[in-house]
C-alpha cells in the first residue's frame, strides 16, 4: 500500500512555488501516486504570499488539507514558515529557504522584521533550515534555491530518486538541467548529514 502525504509549500510571489509544485507532482505521477495539487498565486506580482499544496496516495478526491493536516511546509521564506505552520501535523516536517524577503510595511519602516523565526519554530518543530539562495549561488545560480528544499523534501517521502531526477527533467528548462539536479542531490545528502 503506497503511503499518502499532504505537503504545503508557501511563499513570496516570484520565489517559483509552481514550478516546485510541479517538480513534486511530477515525481510523485512518476512514482505511480494519485496526485492533485493547488496553487493559489494570489498578489505574487506585488510580492504578495503565495500558497500551494500537494496531496499524494492511492486515490487522492481533493488538493485540499485541512489545517494541522500537512505531513511537510515547504516554506520558500522564513515569515510564511510562520504565517502557515498551522497547516502542519503535530509531528509534521517544517523546511525551510532561510533567506528573507521584507513584505512591504516592513520595507516602508512600519515594522521591523522578526529576528527569530527559525529559532522559535525550531523549538515546536522538527526544521530543516537552509541558506537555499546562498547555496545556490555555490553551484552557479540562486534560482536552484528551492530545488535543495525539494532535495530534503524528499529524503523524507517513499519516492524512488530516479522518479525525482524525471520530474526535474522535465519541469527545468534544458541548459539548467544539471545545475537544478545537483542541487536537489545536496539537499537530498543534507538530510543524511543532519541525522
Amino acid at each position: 500500500m503506497m503511503k499518502a502525504y499532504n505537503i504545503m509549500l508557501a511563499g513570496v510571489g516570484g520565489q517559483g512555488l509552481v514550478l516546485t509544485t510541479s517538480i513534486i507532482c511530477s515525481a510523485a505521477f512518476y512514482a505511480g501516486y494519485d496526485v492533485k495539487s493547488n496553487d493559489i498565486i494570489g498578489l505574487s506580482q506585488r510580492g504578495g504570499k503565495v500558497w500551494g499544496s500537494v496531496r499524494l496516495g492511492e486515490k487522492i478526491y481533493s488538493p485540499n488539507i485541512p489545517p494541522g493536516d500537512a505531513d511537510f511546509l515547504v516554506a520558500l521564506e522564513p515569515l510564511e514558515a510562520d504565517r502557515w505552520k498551522g497547516s502542519l501535523k503535530k509531528e509534521g516536517i517544517l523546511i525551510v529557504n532561510t533567506g528573507e524577503i521584507a513584505p512591504a510595511h516592513v520595507a516602508a519602516e512600519k515594522a521591523e522584521y522578526p529576528a527569530d523565526i527559525i529559532e522559535r519554530l525550531s523549538t515546536s518543530y522538527r526544521l530543516y533550515a537552509i541558506d537555499a539562495a546562498s547555496e545556490g549561488k555555490k553551484l552557479g545560480s540562486a534560482k536552484v534555491a528551492n530545488l535543495f528544499l525539494i532535495g530534503v523534501l524528499a529524503n523524507h517521502m517513499e519516492i524512488p530518486i530516479e522518479a525525482w531526477h524525471a520530474a526535474i527533467r522535465e519541469n527545468v528548462p534544458a541548459g539548467f538541467i544539471d545545475m537544478n539536479i545537483r542541487a536537489f542531490d545536496i539537499g537530498y545528502e543534507m538530510h543524511d548529514q543532519r541525522e
